[in-house]
């Protein structure tokens, strides 16, 4: 049992390192070229994932994941630091530089699958742990893309929404940042647990990230010509 879970912990931990470090440096190389240095002179513009780990949502909350046998996988790293008002653009380099994580995150998706496709379609290796690290990559991408996508800010998908919102509505999902994180919580853990001693599936950011995540891997290994 317990060299069960090395060996799925061990298929998870490289995707998931490479895909938060990838996200993080994304940002903080965008935010540079948009006017904002902070995280060049921090230095957080680096592919050293030590550098970018978070004790809880790079290790802990993925191994509970792990752990408990959840459906998915994700996690977080450290956010790079950006002074947004340091932009050339403020509103909208907030948007581009909160959509640089997330689309480094496909990049990586269609990268991954591309090689996977290719390892399969062409048997060019045949090792069960590098073809399941693979998938596990291709997953890990998508999965934070889309969670990072979630409205609600500090996630990135609330940073684009507050630039991209009319006013009035963009300074109403800004206030709630303070209170982003504990909303995230909730829905992911407290309202399924809810649900189920009433009786009724209460999950939101499962919903979400299930949906779109299918779409984005459909689209992904149809163009890359991926057969699972």
């Amino acid at each position: 049992m317990l060299q069960d879970y090395f060996y799925t912990i061990s298929t998870w931990i490289f995707p998931l390192l490479i895909a938060v470090t990838i996200h993080e440096t994304a940002h903080g190389y965008i935010a540079m070229h948009l006017g904002d240095d902070t995280a060049k002179k921090q230095g957080r513009i680096t592919l050293n994932p030590l550098k970018h780990i978070d004790t809880f949502g790079s290790i802990i909350l993925p191994l509970l994941l792990i752990i408990i046998k959840s459906p998915f996988l994700f996690g977080w790293a450290k956010p790079v630091p950006v002074k947004f008002n340091r932009l050339n653009n403020p509103l909208r380099d907030m948007v581009l530089v909160a959509l640089a994580g997330p689309v480094s995150n496909v990049l990586l998706a269609f990268a991954g699958s591309s090689i996977l496709s290719i390892m399969i379609n062409f048997g060019i290796v045949d090792s069960l742990w590098l073809t399941r690290t693979m998938i596990n990559f291709l997953l890990i991408n998508v999965i934070l893309a889309v969670f990072n996508m979630i409205p609600i800010p500090p996630l990135d998908g609330g940073r684009v929404a507050v630039g991209l919102l009319p006013k009035e509505l963009s300074l109403i999902l800004a206030k709630l940042e303070k209170y982003g994180l504990i909303i995230i919580i909730t829905s992911l853990f407290f309202l399924p647990l809810i649900g189920n001693q009433i009786g009724v599936k209460i999950e939101p950011i499962h919903w979400f990230i299930q949906f779109f995540s299918t779409i984005l891997i459909e689209i992904i290994t149809t163009l890359t010509g991926l057969h699972l």
